[in-house]
């Protein structure tokens, strides 16, 4: 490792937790603001933020009275359950999707005395999304934050008349004539800086997405990063989920909703 000062330093890593197994989780930005202020505002240890429940089934033996015929494990399914006080239309409830295909990892840490410690290595990975039954609450709540989001504050600034214009009267004639009192060259076009774009929240983008297309069927892929602000190669993404590409006619090089998606963002727009 090497220091500020680009000096060749060496750290001693704890690695008594090294063995531990831990888990990886991806949840949404709702979820971790919670578990962040109840973090802050706990003066004593961290308190319980939720619970995690598995559920282990069985599927019945095709033949019960054949001996050698074991029931078959199913897969465990995970749920959390919130626990803290999110309030609002917060779903309390999730799903935790297991992803079995991922890079082996291990977690570290560093305190505030710069000591580097191991935590444990990965088990599994797991992306939380909000269980059906409160899903109708979960859509309502991003529907209000997107409406949020795409209020635009505009400014008005009264600029004073700086170029230096002149007036002469026009010889045999009872008008003015306006002149410049300086030759200004022409400016050559200066080229935009390219702006760093920031990833939203999947679902947070998804339903910018469908107020967009509520405002008009048809977007090209320029127009729609303008009005998200989002990087263009993960807007594909999702439009290559969401959207079917028009290669000829009227509507030539644009996306529009694929039929599936337009009926329920006509049931949104509805509500």
């Amino acid at each position: 490792m090497e220091d500020d000062h680009g000096n060749s330093a060496t750290t001693a890593v704890d690695t008594v937790k090294a063995e531990r197994l831990v888990w990886l989780m991806k949840c949404p930005l709702l979820v971790s603001k919670s578990w962040q202020s109840q973090a802050t505002a706990s003066s004593s240890d961290t308190p319980p933020v939720a619970k995690v429940v598995v559920s282990l089934d069985l599927i019945p033996k095709k033949n019960p009275d054949a001996p050698d015929d074991p029931p078959v494990d199913q897969p465990p399914e995970f749920t959390m359950e919130m626990i803290g006080n999110e309030g609002g239309n917060a779903p309390k409830r999730y799903c935790l999707n297991k992803s079995n295909d991922f890079v082996p990892m291990c977690i570290f840490s560093e305190s505030s005395q710069a000591k580097v410690a191991a935590e444990g290595k990965v088990e599994f990975k797991f992306d939380m999304k909000p269980d059906n039954p409160n899903m109708e609450e979960y859509r309502k709540l991003c529907r209000e934050r997107t409406n949020k989001s795409m209020v635009k504050n505009r400014q008005i600034q009264v600029i004073d008349n700086d170029r230096g214009v002149n007036m002469r009267p026009m010889p045999g004639m009872f008008g003015m004539i306006a002149s410049s009192s300086k030759e200004k060259k022409k400016a050559a076009p200066v080229k935009a800086p390219e702006v760093k774009r920031t990833r939203r929240d999947r679902g947070e983008l998804e339903d910018i997405m469908f107020k967009l297309f509520e405002r008009q069927p048809n977007w090209t892929l320029k127009n729609l990063v303008l009005e998200t602000d989002q990087p263009a190669q993960f807007l594909k993404e999702i439009l290559n989920e969401l959207c079917v590409y028009n290669k000829r006619g009227a509507n030539q090089g644009t996306y529009e909703l694929k039929p599936e998606y337009k009926k329920s963002a006509e049931d949104a727009g509805a509500e």
